[in-house]
Parts: structure tokens; sequence; C-alpha cells
């Protein structure tokens, strides 16, 4: 049973999607303030927080840079309208999702479904692919699910970890926007590229030297992304 923990101000949506997330088997704490989420993870644990953007105080933008800058608990954020800036702004934040509102409880409870996934399934290994990978500077730890760079390990939230793990599970190989977004989001449909450039600036951010001039994760420009170093 996972526990969600649901920040959203309006307290209509707030209890309708606490009342359809309990039925679908989750344990729900909700509350109405970014203060007040802050405060209950500082208390409480979540395997997953569910985050509007639009807060009263403190907005989600702020709370979702504070939870990933403390670790890589998973954050799917609400946004009331599908507007590019909130939505790129939110991604670069940390987020690892988004459902824009009006939220649909089975939208929503599918994506945590895949993003619970993310944090405690296994990752997919080609067949013949050792456990412990070593790229350069890079070492990736299938078995172990840890990155180290020069020795030192690197702190990646899921989606960032199984983004690394889907580009390096092929080296070289172009894998287009489309194939990450349903190998590592599990979104089936043709879905929103600004979910995987969002989540690559933010594992370059953590792993490259040079996030201009990136060696692990590379654009092909026109196709997508591949993994190095060649």
């Amino acid at each position: 049973m996972s526990r969600v923990l649901l920040i959203e101000d309006h307290q209509t949506v707030r209890e309708g999607l606490q009342l359809a997330l309990t039925r679908q088997g989750h344990t729900v704490d909700a509350v109405a303030t970014g203060e007040q989420g802050l405060a209950r993870l500082r208390t409480d644990t979540a395997d997953v927080v569910v985050l509007d953007l639009m807060l009263p105080g403190m907005d989600g933008f702020e709370v979702c840079r504070r939870i990933r800058s403390s670790g890589d608990l998973p954050i799917i954020m609400l946004t009331a309208r599908n507007d590019d800036m909130d939505v790129v702004a939110g991604l670069e934040a940390g987020a690892d999702d988004y459902v824009v509102k009006p939220v649909q409880a089975r939208v929503l409870e599918a994506r945590i479904r895949a993003v619970l996934r993310r944090t405690g399934g296994e990752p997919r290994q080609s067949g013949t692919d050792p456990a412990v990978e070593r790229h350069g500077d890079l070492t990736i730890d299938r078995a172990a699910l840890v990155v180290s760079k020069t020795g030192v390990p690197v702190s990646l939230a899921p989606t960032e970890l199984r983004l690394l793990l889907e580009l390096s599970g092929t080296p070289g190989r172009v894998l287009s926007r489309q194939q990450l977004l349903e190998a590592v989001w599990e979104h089936g449909y043709l879905g929103d590229s600004r979910l995987v450039d969002a989540c690559v600036q933010r594992l370059r951010a953590k792993i490259e030297d040079d996030t201009a001039a990136p060696v692990y994760v590379q654009t092909v420009r026109g196709f997508g992304y591949r993994f190095g170093p060649l």
C-alpha cells in the first residue's frame, strides 16, 4: 500500500482526490498549503507527493524545489492549465510528471502507479550486460541502482535514474523522445516531449562536466537522445 501526500488548496478537489485514491488502495494524507506539506514530510514518510502548483503562500514551484533539494521523493504536479511556462518551470523545479486540471482520478492514479514502479521496480537490462557498467568516469550499478562519478555517488531522482538506465542500456543507439516517454514514463499515447527534455536537463546537471557539451546524454537533433561516450 503506497503513501501519498496530496498538497491541494481547493477543498472540493482535495477531498475528491483523497477519496478516489483511497478507494484505489493508497493511504492519502491531504493538506491545503505548501507549508503544511513540508511540515508533514518532516514528521511522516510518503512514497509520492501530488502537488498543486497554484497554492496560497508558498507556491508549488518553491515546494517542489525544497522537496527535491532534500531527497529523491517522486513528485507529480497538478497544473490548472496546459500552460507551457508553468509546465516547464515545474519540471525544471524537479517534478517527475504532471497532470492537467480538471484531474481525472483514474489518470492521476495511473501516473502514481507508474512513478512508484520507477521508484521500486527493477530496471530493464539487456541480456548480456554486466550489472556494473563503467562509461568513462561514470559507473552504473544496475543491481544496486547506484550511480557514481569518479567514485562519488550521484543522487538521482527515480525518473532521472530510469532515464539514465534506459539510455545507457544501448550505448550509441538513438532513442526518440516518444520511445523514452513510453519506456520511462509509461505514457503510451503521443506524449509530451517536455517531460523528457526537462529530465535530460536535470540529469545532465548531475552527471556532465559541461552541460553545454554533454558527453553522456547527447542530443541528436531531429531524432532524440543517445548515450555516450562514443
